[in-house]
């Protein structure tokens, strides 16, 4: 069976809970959090990858690194560890935060500045493009890119809205030569 196909049913199941305790935002977090740690904690990765360790011991690692995550969470988490899918880990936290945002109207954006968005710039930004993209918010992940000289590049999917200095210059450039 594919990943994809694994991944996906666990977040669906783990989506329709959420959705019947109506704890959809709170869920969402905590697998972002989820996410974030297990991408950027080789530890766990060794830990969760292990043949030498057992289920008990993979669990019991999950359950301390874990212990204030919903508990829905952290039982979808131990049973892709009694199933023998840890490795699904990161894949099942991605669908499901893509079925979440879906199901709360929300899109994931990254924006591409010159320097850090202060909150009352990301808010902005989001409530701009939000409606250009027909959701509710945008979920806004920041970088700092010093090639812009100046202004803002935004990836809402499939599309990239640049209104940075660097592509104002490039169009000009481009009707200049064309």
């Amino acid at each position: 069976m594919s990943s994809s196909i694994v991944a996906k049913r666990y977040a669906l199941a783990l989506l329709q809970i959420a959705k019947e305790k109506q704890l959809l935002g709170t869920m969402a977090e905590d697998l972002r959090v989820v996410k974030e740690v297990a991408g950027y904690t080789p530890e766990l990765k060794a830990v969760l990858h292990s043949s030498k360790l057992t289920k008990e011991t993979k669990k019991a690692v999950l359950t301390q690194a874990f212990a204030s995550v919903n508990g829905y969470v952290l039982n979808t988490l131990l049973l892709l560890v009694d199933r023998h899918r840890e490795d699904y880990l990161t894949e099942v936290a991605d669908e499901f935060l893509a079925l979440a945002n879906e199901e709360m109207g929300v899109a994931e954006a990254d924006v591409y500045s010159t320097r850090a968005l202060t909150d009352a710039e990301r808010e902005a930004v989001s409530a701009v493009f939000a409606a250009k993209v027909g959701k509710k918010a945008l979920n806004i992940k920041n970088f700092v890119d010093s090639d812009l000289l100046g202004g803002l590049k935004l990836r809402i999917g499939n599309r990239i809205y640049d209104g940075s200095l660097r592509g104002k210059l490039d169009r000009l450039e481009r009707t200049m030569l064309g």
